[in-house]
């Protein structure tokens, strides 16, 4: 039987479509006939009016009770990450690698993933209520923590950004059909879970376009000759360090309040994943009216590349332990 290959295939597809923005930049470039600013900001509203539909209430109301889990998943993934980064802006502020700071805290700042957080959790025998809850409901909490954390930085730089437009954005595009969605769940939250493949394709396909058009805007203003290769390797590594340093964090955390073997699990894989939906969908938000959105999302594909290959890897060993505890039970 053939093993399935360690990298996943949204991956590889991410990969494709940066390729084919340098290569065929036509459709995405700035005199493009095809309405692609349209068409992404519409892809976003329904992602997230989808969004909605799909949440389970069960899950939230079963979930409530494990505060202690909770708070520590979100205090991680909004807290945590964004306070490792935050010391490092004296030392680039002003510089040439302000920039690239920036992209980190972007990443720091973004909610967890929900998919593959779930999955993950489910390998490794953790608490999947937990799990779903909390991925859940970290993408509601990052519609407000997100920019938050990147407002007073972005003020600093020297892009120019229209703050009205970027809150305009955000509620049009995001908050509005998140509760439209929310609203008519008991409607069509059926159809939704009936059709939750399709609509999980689908917000890739939209993510996959606006990766695409990101890309041919930062290649059309040249916005990468500033990044050398040994700045992109320099990157990947600082990406593990943040990664295996959260995952160490929060597994201590767990210890700290007691966690049990699978809240642990929980604690720390939703802990320390982060969205490349949630993100691409920001970084048009936020950096949309700017060149600079290919770099802001940089440190993250490598993060979500990077965190599907080891979490998987340790959900499938934890998995195998599980088992292996229950049989000689």
């Amino acid at each position: 039987m053939l093993k399935k290959s360690p990298i996943d295939t949204f991956v590889i597809a991410i990969v494709i479509s940066i390729v084919i923005a340098y290569f065929f930049p036509q459709l995405g470039a700035s005199d493009s006939p095809v309405p692609m600013n349209l068409i992404s900001s519409l892809g976003i509203s329904f992602i997230f009016f989808f969004y909605g539909l799909s949440l389970s209430s069960e899950a939230i109301r079963n979930g409530l009770k494990n505060w202690k889990l909770h708070i520590s998943v979100q205090a991680s993934t909004f807290v945590l990450f964004p306070l490792i980064i935050l010391p490092f802006f004296p030392l680039v502020k002003d510089t040439s690698y302000e920039l690239l700071w920036l992209a980190f805290l972007f990443m720091a700042a973004l909610p967890s993933t929900v998919s593959s957080s779930v999955v993950m959790v489910s390998m490794a025998k953790g608490n999947l209520p937990g799990a779903i809850f909390n991925a859940s409901i970290s993408g509601i909490i990052g519609i407000i923590l997100t920019p938050l954390w990147m407002l007073p930085f972005v003020k600093q730089t020297d892009v120019a950004f229209d703050f009205s437009a970027i809150y305009f954005q955000l509620i049009t595009e995001i908050v509005i059909p998140l509760i439209l969605g929310l609203l008519l769940r008991r409607f069509l939250g059926a159809w939704a879970q009936k059709n939750k493949r399709t609509l999980n394709k689908f917000d890739k396909s939209i993510i996959l376009m606006i990766i695409y058009k990101s890309f041919v805007q930062s290649f059309e203003d040249n916005i990468f000759s500033s990044v050398s290769l040994l700045e992109m390797i320099a990157m990947v590594a600082l990406v593990l360090i943040l990664f295996f340093l959260v995952y160490s964090l929060t597994g201590w955390i767990g210890k700290l309040l007691k966690f049990n073997h699978a809240d642990q699990i929980t604690n720390q894989f939703c802990g320390t994943k982060k969205s490349l939906v949630h993100g691409t969908v920001f970084s048009e938000a936020l950096f949309g009216q700017t060149s600079i959105v290919g770099i802001m999302l940089l440190p993250l594909m490598f993060y979500h590349a990077l965190q599907i290959l080891i979490i998987s890897v340790i959900a499938t060993n934890k998995g195998r332990e599980q088992l292996e505890r229950e049989e000689v039970l």
